[in-house]
């Protein structure tokens, strides 16, 4: 299993869960989180000082076949082209149980 997760603009997050669905992922966790990236919130060279600025953040646990389905999809919607569209990273998920009914792993999902 995969954990996908997801740092991106806001205003695109809508667009961004409904390509989700389409790629096949059953559910997702979304947060709203403050950061910067190389541009240290600036949008030109780094200063010595960073802005923190709005980002939504995508939790979602998906089976290792549809990892990279999903990871693309999600690339394809975020992308406006212009600075700060996000990051998007896959780590591997040793375990998932679902509470409610005790299943493990693959079924869990």
């Amino acid at each position: 299993m995969k954990l996908i997760t997801a740092v991106l603009k806001p205003d695109i997050v809508d667009d961004v869960v409904m390509a989700v669905i389409e790629a096949g992922a059953r559910g997702l966790t979304a947060a709203e989180v403050i950061g910067f990236g190389q541009q240290y919130g600036h949008g030109n060279p780094p200063e010595p000082t960073a802005v923190l600025l709005p980002k939504t953040r995508l939790d979602i646990v998906v089976k290792d076949a549809d990892a990279e389905r999903v990871a693309n999809a999600i690339a394809k919607r975020a992308n406006t082209g212009t600075i700060g569209d996000g990051k998007i990273w896959v780590s591997t998920v040793d375990s998932v149980i679902r509470v409610r009914t005790g299943e493990r792993d693959a079924s869990a999902l």
